[in-house]
Parts: structure tokens; sequence; C-alpha cells
């Protein structure tokens, strides 16, 4: 599989999608990921919880990944058909990343029940110093890398 390291959203723009994309009415499935070294963590929007418990349940996990590795680069998945599943970059981006320490790779998938109309998938490749982050942008940014 190619992965292509591309379509960067800010911060600001991640945070503003992800309090969109998780509000009460909007039947959805949800799920955040983050690995790194130290191991992996899920959660799961299930259906007994409320999207205000989910929401705060990712906020409290990306507060404690910044609380780790404040450099941060965003890839927002979009469905075009050609991107590949958010967990393949993610694991791809945790693996091309081992030379780096203290770095976390998160991912964010929130997926309508009834359409795909607000759908977000977001890969956050999540570095201990911003050297790393530039360094992992000029090796892989906008470059074709297999897996």
């Amino acid at each position: 599989m190619t992965i292509l390291f591309k379509t960067t959203i800010s911060e600001s723009a991640a945070f503003e999608l992800i309090e969109q994309a998780i509000t009460p009415g909007r039947p959805c499935d949800g799920y955040f990921n983050a690995v790194s070294d130290a191991g992996e963590t899920t959660l799961v929007w299930s259906p007994s919880k409320s999207a205000e418990e989910f929401l705060a349940e990712v906020r409290e996990m990306l507060r404690l990944t910044w609380d780790v590795a404040r450099f941060w680069i965003i890839y927002e998945r979009r469905d075009n058909g050609r991107d590949p599943e958010p967990t393949e970059v993610r694991n791809a981006a945790f693996n091309l990343t081992r030379g780096f320490n203290g770095v976390i790779v998160a991912s964010l998938s929130i997926l309508g029940k009834r359409d795909a109309d607000h759908d977000l998938e977001l890969v956050f490749v999540c570095f201990a110093d911003d050297f790393q982050r530039r360094n992992f942008r000029l090796r892989y940014e906008g470059k074709a890398i297999s897996t």
C-alpha cells in the first residue's frame, strides 16, 4: 500500500471540526485511538455514551497528548476513494517515526450512521520536539511512501 501524507489542517481548524462533528442529536459512531512507545489507548463512542461525554474524553486525550508531544501535524482524510483508511495512515506514521523519541500518533473517526455528509477522519502525528516534526515533513510529506 502507498501512503501519501497530504491534506494538513491547522490545530484550530481540527478542533473546530471536532466540535462540529461530535454533537448531540447526530447519530454517529466514533473512535479515537492513540499509539506511542508506551502503548495504545482507544476510546469508542458507544450507544450508551452521550456526545458530550465522548467529546470530553477526546478533549482529555488530546490534552494529555499535548502535555507530552506539543508539535503536531494533523492530516484530514478525504473520502475521495483514493485515500487510505485512517488506521493505515496512523500505522504508517507510527512506523516511520520509530527513530524519534516521544512520538504519539492518533486517529479520530466520526462517521454518521445515516450518511457520510459530516464524516470526520483525522490523523494526528505529534512530536516532542519541533525538529522532529520538521524532519518528518521534509522526509515524507507530499511523497508516496510504500508500506
